[in-house]
């Protein structure tokens, strides 16, 4: 832990491994999700999900960085034992982090470009086609959409080119706090709509009969699905944040801290947007049009839209920012750590390297847009996104849970002593065998099933091939674990 820098203050841990965990799926899908799967009984499933699956998998990540000082790229190489695999997964959390920005940076982008639109009143006086027009518009523009991600490239990496303490921390800090006031100020305004009650009852209150309609299997699935990728545990983005914490307070509570405000986050999102959707009679539809569509429809009608649309889009940027950071200030540890370059020159090559990586994005919805990598109307970033999402994210919780348990890992009694050193709350060890067996098991059925989900519209050749893709991966995975110590 040779001159490791560590956090100034724990609300800077706090609301910078927050503001990692806060994504833009808090806010365009949640939402959706919570009121097509029954509203507040979903919630309650998706708390307790989260209890039992996300909050568990991110204390093993804080555990395993605080407990090696090192970046994901290295922390396996300190931990493990003699003789067994488990370094081979910095180099699966490496591609991990690397693929997530060479599509997120491009949204990010999109972001900036709406905030400015909205700002300047590009969008005033158009109807819904017209902005329809203009999200198409600008995906057919390499050239608009890769001066944005050139834009959120440099942004990000000038803020980590400062440091930890004096870049990361201090302006995520502010970047946080701003965020968590804008969702208050939009959420008030909200609840101050016309008709945002019918808005409300469709996010909050709880409809048993939409529930029993969609199964109460499928809605639990849908809450234990989003509960584990809230979170973005996995692939080390947020295991780096432990490496730079002190000792003086325990993981448990500090872990809980983080769940709690990605969750607030969420909750607040739908607060914003389902009553406003609701007041002006739009279907609040999850995804990209949601956010470049149906809402600067909805700003389009509201008394003062241009106002509320430019902070609703400033507050997108800040989410989508804060994402970045946290995951470049990862890549530039790694990148550090493997091939021993100082701050400044991992950030200059950084920033190339993730603009090139970044252009098959961009260019996949234009000019590359006939390559359709996995199925009819899929993009370059659908791939990216489904290499991350539905394997690395995963496979690499699963990694991290099972290192964390097994004997020839770095074993139950290291990690509960690392999880508990420090002031606050401890962690259950009676839970052991829940965390030994019912968490791999949970996530093997997530991984799989999100396989099905996303293939079965194919043929059922197709949907064979696929799923034993996904089983060679898993086998992959629990080979890494399978090593035997020397005696």
């Amino acid at each position: 832990m040779e001159n490791r820098e560590n956090f100034g203050t724990r609300l800077g841990f706090i609301l910078v491994s927050a503001g990692c965990a806060v994504g833009l799926g808090n806010v365009w899908k949640f939402p959706y999700i919570c009121g097509e799967n029954g509203g507040a009984a979903f919630i309650v499933l998706y708390l307790i999900c989260l209890g039992l699956l996300g909050w568990p998998i991110l204390i093993s990540e804080f555990s395993v960085g605080r407990a090696s000082g090192h970046s994901v790229a290295k922390a396996f190489h300190d931990l493990e034992p003699e003789n067994t695999n488990w370094h081979r997964f910095g180099w699966f959390g490496i591609a991990g982090n690397y693929l997530l920005m060479m599509f997120y940076t491009m949204v990010a982008g999109w972001m900036f470009n709406y905030a400015i639109r909205m700002f300047s009143g590009k969008l005033t006086g158009m109807d819904s086609d017209q902005i329809s027009g203009v999200f198409a518009d600008m995906l057919a523009s390499p050239v608009e959409m890769g001066i944005f991600m050139v834009i959120a490239v440099l942004l990000a990496f000038g803020v980590c080119s400062m440091g930890l303490q004096n870049g990361v921390e201090r302006i995520t800090k502010v970047m946080m706090l701003l965020l968590i006031s804008l969702m208050i100020v939009l959420a008030v305004h909200s609840l101050m709509l016309p008709n945002m009650q019918e808005g409300l009852k469709f996010f909050l209150v709880p409809d048993l009969q939409k529930m029993a309609d969609i199964g109460f299997g499928n809605v639990l699935f849908a809450a234990m699905t989003h509960a584990f990728f809230t979170l973005s545990v996995g692939m080390g983005s947020m295991e780096i944040f432990g490496s730079y914490l002190n000792k003086s307070r325990s993981l448990t509570g500090e872990a809980l801290n983080v769940v709690m405000l990605d969750t607030f986050v969420a909750l607040m999102a739908g607060i914003i947007i389902i009553p406003a959707c609701f007041a002006y009679g739009v279907e609040p539809d999850a995804g990209p049009s949601l956010l470049f569509i149906t809402l600067p429809s909805v700003f389009e009608h509201m008394t003062g839209g241009k106002i509320w649309g430019t902070a609703f889009f400033i507050f997108m940027s800040f989410a989508a920012l804060s994402t970045v950071i946290a995951v470049f200030e990862n890549i530039l540890s790694m990148t550090m750590e493997v091939f021993h370059w100082d701050r400044k020159k991992a950030v200059l090559r950084n920033i190339v390297g993730v603009i090139l990586l970044s252009i098959p994005a961009v260019l996949g919805f234009n000019v590359l847009s006939g390559i359709q990598p996995i199925g009819a109307g899929s993009s370059i970033m659908d791939l990216e996104d489904f290499l991350v999402s539905y394997n690395i994210l995963p496979l690499g919780s699963l990694l991290f849970v099972l290192f964390c348990t097994k004997k020839n890992g770095w074993g139950w009694e290291n990690f509960l002593k690392e999880a508990d050193t420090g002031q606050g709350m401890r962690y259950p060890a009676f839970v052991k065998p829940y965390i030994r067996f019912g968490v791999p098991t949970l996530i093997v059925i997530i991984y799989l099933k999100g396989y099905y989900d996303k293939f079965s519209q194919y043929s059922t050749a197709a949907l064979i091939f696929w799923m034993c893709v996904a089983m060679a991966f898993l086998a992959l995975i629990f080979s890494f674990s399978m090593s035997k110590r020397k005696k």
